[in-house]
């Protein structure tokens, strides 16, 4: 982010972004447009194109006519026209990048024409900024108030017109809403014009953002600008499961996801045969249970042994399809399946072109192991210190003197003394 508000304070903590998505750089914005046509030059002769695009809350554009050729710069802050009144914005795109954006989004700039009054003053922001920061307090009484009614409606968020005289409050509702007294009821607290507009859940998760399961910020609110209607029948074709929990994204409709890949998907299996196409052998009729798009496999079953699978290829499958078709029969699908060798071992291979992400960090060792280590050393040593200790000590001694003991006298001399 460039912004000076959005990065690091001097304690290392992240400031935030403290200008409510009206940062000059609009670096930390939503579906902003590079342009990249900014630094050619216009040719000689020709004007520059006098109309440029103006972003409000929440990522909302749209396009006015430049007729007092003001110089406008992208970050500048506008006076536009409005129903009544007029409206506070940022400038976000302007020269002949507006030119193609207008094109694409089949704009017609003869009649729906709006124009730009004047760069904003101080006091013009100031009113602008006061008026912001009334909406989240407010967003929570119309919630209250709603729920009073026991209307079935979710007020998702609320937006000040620039000179603080209209609020539109933006809702989600399943069905259709009566909300002519909520309406009343706004108009007498909040003391303002209001108006109340619909919009898809899709819209909404897109407006306030988040985190998706994918650990990215959500497509919606970052570059995907148009919703194209998601089915389960994507899922089918890409072979997941059907669970809602897992394929329904942050609004509760399908993922936007599940499309990115479809068509990928859905020319892979042209080379596939249709899953319900039944192979009619000598041993029985086979049924397709389960495919596998990315090694071309299929693997089928005989009706009544719907535990023992056979492998077969795309290419084999096609081939008894058309032999069927001649009123002809196979013999069985082992014949197929013997041709086919799994390779039942997967060799994973370093896709990042790097030996390991831990590849530079000091090795740490088991102090654990060192302080055994260390234990044995030292006991080892003070066992073989204590053996030359007591060797040592044994040289050193002087050899003891055995007691000398009176050897018996023979019972023979004593009776030839006598005698």
């Amino acid at each position: 982010m460039a912004c000076q508000s959005c990065a690091t304070g001097k304690d290392g903590q992240p400031k935030g972004c403290k200008n409510n998505g009206t940062c000059g750089t609009d670096s930390c914005n939503k579906l902003t447009v590079f342009d990249w046509l900014a630094n050619m030059s216009v040719p000689n002769g020709e004007k520059p194109f006098d109309w440029v695009e103006v972003r409000f809350k929440n990522g909302r554009k749209h396009y006015y006519h430049n007729s007092e050729n003001l110089t406008l710069s992208i970050g500048d802050i506008v006076a536009t026209q409005a129903q009544s009144g007029h409206d506070i914005g940022m400038v976000t795109l302007t020269g002949e990048l507006v030119r193609v954006q207008i094109k694409r989004k089949k704009i017609d700039t003869k009649n729906d024409v709006w124009k730009i009054y004047r760069k904003a003053s101080q006091k013009d922001i100031d009113i602008w900024s006061d008026a912001r920061d009334k909406e989240e307090p407010m967003k929570v009484k119309a919630r209250q108030f709603a729920i009073d009614l026991k209307l079935q409606m979710k007020i998702s968020d609320i937006e000040f017109q620039g000179d603080g005289s209209k609020a539109t409050f933006y809702y989600t509702a399943e069905e259709r809403v009566d909300f002519r007294e909520l309406i009343k009821i706004y108009a007498r607290e909040f003391r303002i014009r209001i108006e109340m507009k619909q919009v898809g859940f899709r819209q909404e998760a897109s407006r306030l953002g988040g985190i998706g399961s994918c650990g990215r910020e959500l497509c919606c609110s970052t570059w995907l600008t148009d919703f194209r209607s998601v089915s389960t029948s994507a899922a089918r074709y890409q072979q997941l499961s059907l669970n809602p929990q897992k394929l329904a994204g942050q609004c509760g409709k399908l993922k936007c996801c599940l499309n990115y890949e479809l068509d990928s998907y859905l020319d892979a299996l042209k080379a596939f045969p249709k899953t319900d196409a039944k192979l009619y052998t000598e041993k029985g009729t086979a049924v397709c249970q389960k495919t596998d798009i990315f090694k071309g496999h299929m693997w089928y079953a005989y009706e009544g042994e719907w535990m023992n699978w056979h492998l077969i290829t795309a290419a084999q499958a096609k081939e008894i399809i058309e032999l069927n078709k001649k009123k002809e029969k196979v013999a069985s699908l082992e014949e197929y399946a013997a041709d086919i060798v799994v390779d039942t071992k997967t060799e994973f291979e370093n896709v990042v072109g790097q030996d390991s992400l831990t590849r530079f960090d000091s090795p740490k060792h088991n102090k654990k192991r060192k302080n055994n280590r260390n234990r044995n050393k030292k006991s080892t040593r003070n066992t073989v210190e204590a053996k030359s200790n007591n060797n040592n000590s044994s040289n050193n001694r002087k050899p003891k003197r055995k007691p000398n003991r009176k050897k018996p006298q023979n019972n023979n001399n004593k009776t030839n003394e006598s005698k």
